[in-house]
């Protein structure tokens, strides 16, 4: 049996509190935590233009009646055939909305600049002085001095 008591006062709270908040902050579980809360808000407004602003126009294009609910049978089997291809159209609809947010906002880094190789074409390291490729010496970088 596990005294219970003994445990309770072992316990220093002060101690506690310090070492979960150094666990928070070296774990990056803020950072976690605020993705979580970002994706939740971003989901929201995906789904608030998807729902209100592309699902209107898919309605125009698609087939009128119930055909979320087509079904194919055979023996005692029935595949949700409809019900699929709603899925489907569905992930396609918000995948898309997504890329394009995506795109929107977030900017590639440009690439990192290079020094070709004369003798094989590929690029290497602006400082090296071998081509990792192909071993060859490479051309000193020129000095570039910023204008004053």
């Amino acid at each position: 049996m596990v005294d219970t008591k003994a445990l309770i006062s072992k316990v220093e709270p002060g101690r506690y509190a310090r070492e979960f908040r150094e666990f928070l902050l070296k774990t990056n579980m803020f950072a976690l935590a605020m993705g979580v809360v970002i994706g939740a808000a971003v989901t929201k407004v995906v789904t608030a233009i998807v729902d209100d602003l592309v699902m209107p126009i898919v309605g125009v294009l698609t087939p009128s009646g119930d055909w979320r609910a087509i079904k194919i049978g055979f023996w005692r089997f029935n595949w949700t055939v409809g019900h699929f291809m709603g899925v489907v159209l569905d992930f396609m609809i918000i995948a898309t909305v997504v890329f394009l947010i995506t795109k929107m906002f977030v900017k590639q880094a440009p690439p990192p600049p290079v020094k070709v190789c004369n003798a094989c074409k590929e690029g290497n390291h602006p400082d090296a002085t071998r081509c990792k490729w192909c071993t060859s010496e490479l051309p000193a970088a020129p000095v570039i001095t910023p204008p004053a």
